[in-house]
């Protein structure tokens, strides 16, 4: 092979070969104005990772935290909240169940928005969002002003319409096929760590005190700290966010870019995904699953207080390590995808995972030891919350070449529709019987998910156009060999005396 490469070269002129070592080397950005990689010709097309793309999705991660830590701030000590407030426990689970609801109408212009403007808009739209409603809830700490800190919750909740569906796209736009699901699952870690933190600061930072004054301006503390992040990731996203590296990071995302944008019709997108089998069962059980981890976050203040009075620190510690273990998975099974790429395999054992775990918390949660219940809940955090990022890459690859927003927007509406079912449910189950009731009715719908999952078709897409173009890659390549070999063979032997 280097023979051969080397008698090509001899036939370049020394601009050619410069261009040729140029491209060898991943350097395209030098490369002459009608030679750029995006005039392939049919070739595939020049690919570079960038360093940034870390700092890109770190960045993500961290306003996801952010926004994502007040799903939960008000639920994991909804008992003080009801009576700073004067309001009823249903009322409470509202300002959770406000994220799932607003993303349910806004999530397919916010998709559509995503695919014509890019991941900027979305990214400096969300923490813009994000910022304003942290503030409005400041100046919401007044037994009186309830109507206040809904608005700065439905603020927040907007935002969450423009974080929720954007890991995958992250991950594809700016990450090589060997990482894109290790990306998405530190994009979806953020969100994690966010629901974690919201587990455990909101009952370290505001105390079940007596006093109504006291407890107004540990409140106001809170909202203060949360502010002031808000703020903060707002100017790094205005300063440091970019739109797309300059080069793709694989032949599959190059392909993409060279989709006219008057081509691409979202409505027929959706559509299309919604006629393919394989993805609709993944939409279903994708949202049992979720739906069942929103209700259990939502609901755990009362479910623990229930059976261990005055836990409110714990309940929150608990929720925390729920998180936690699932962060944990989420990081693993990312990893594991990445190297093996057994998507379904891999998501049918963390779901059926997830309903062992379901249902060994369910059934430890009255024996009134309290340790018990840290570990159970650990374990089933590990398999519930570590599923996030197998369903959204699952689904990237069930479903290319469509956008993985518009994949991973119709995976969240899911769960936010089954997430207000679930919660609403469970919790007048819990009011009329029982917590384990609760928990068993989630038992019975995280079994259907796991047989639903089992009957989905593994199409790997993704992973077959990448193939594909590597292996016209290397064809081309051995064309162009045997060509000048064939070449050079076919040339006139100069005699010895002429030499």
């Amino acid at each position: 092979m280097g023979e051969k490469q080397a008698q090509e070269d001899a036939r370049l002129s020394p601009e050619d070969l410069e261009n040729h070592v140029k491209l060898e080397a991943g350097d395209a950005s030098t490369l002459p104005g009608d030679q750029t990689p995006e005039d392939g010709h049919g070739a595939p097309q020049q690919t570079r990772l960038y360093k940034r793309r870390w700092l890109i999705v770190f960045l993500f991660s961290s306003y996801s935290m952010c926004n994502s830590y007040q799903w939960i701030q008000y639920g994991i000590i909804g008992n003080i909240f009801m009576r700073f407030y004067g309001v009823d426990a249903f009322t409470i689970d509202w300002l959770s169940m406000i994220y799932m609801l607003t993303y349910i109408p806004l999530i397919f212009p916010v998709t559509w928005l995503l695919d014509r403007k890019g991941l900027r808009v979305i990214a400096l739209v969300g923490t813009a969002l994000n910022c304003t409603g942290t503030w409005i809830k400041v100046v919401s700490v007044r037994p009186d002003l309830f109507p206040v800190t809904f608005l700065g919750q439905f603020c927040s909740s907007l935002a969450q319409v423009f974080i929720l569906g954007m890991p995958s796209k992250i991950a594809s736009v700016w990450f090589g096929s060997e990482e894109v699901s290790t990306a998405c699952s530190i994009g979806v870690f953020g969100n994690q760590l966010g629901c974690a933190i919201g587990f455990l600061l909101p009952p370290i930072l505001v105390p079940n005190v007596n006093d109504m004054d006291e407890l107004a301006n540990h409140i106001r503390t809170m909202f203060y700290i949360t502010a002031g992040v808000a703020t903060f990731l707002f100017i790094l996203v205005v300063f440091v966010f970019q739109e797309r590296p300059k080069l793709p990071p694989t032949q599959a995302q190059a392909t993409a870019r060279r989709i006219p944008p008057e081509e691409y019709s979202y409505t027929a997108s959706i559509l299309r995904l919604l006629r393919n089998k394989p993805f609709v069962l993944l939409i279903i059980s994708y949202g049992l699953n979720v739906g069942c981890y929103y209700a259990i976050g939502t609901l755990l203040n009362r479910m623990i207080i229930d059976q261990y009075p005055d836990e409110e620190v714990n309940a929150g510690r608990i929720g925390l390590t729920i998180v936690i273990a699932g962060m944990v998975g989420s990081l693993i099974c990312g990893v594991w995808l990445d190297r093996t790429k057994t998507y379904k395999q891999t998501t049918l054992a963390v779901y059926i995972m997830a309903l062992v775990g379901m249902i060994v918390y369910a059934a430890t949660l009255k024996q009134g030891q309290l340790w018990v219940v840290f570990i159970t809940a650990g374990s089933l955090g590990f398999f519930m919350t570590g599923y996030l990022p197998l369903g959204f890459e699952f689904a990237a690859e069930l479903t290319y070449p469509e956008s993985e927003g518009t994949s991973s927007g119709l995976l969240n509406c899911s769960a936010q529709v089954f997430g207000i079912i679930f919660t609403i449910c469970q919790g007048k189950i819990i009011d009329k019987f029982n917590t384990l009731a609760g928990n068993i009715f989630l038992c019975v719908f995280l079994l259907v998910g796991s047989i639903m999952t089992g009957l989905i078709k593994s199409d790997l897409r993704r992973q077959n156009a990448n193939r594909l173009a590597k292996e016209e890659a290397e064809k081309r390549m051995l064309e162009q060999d045997y060509g000048a070999t064939a070449q050079i063979s076919s040339q006139p032997k100069t005699p010895p005396s002429q030499t």
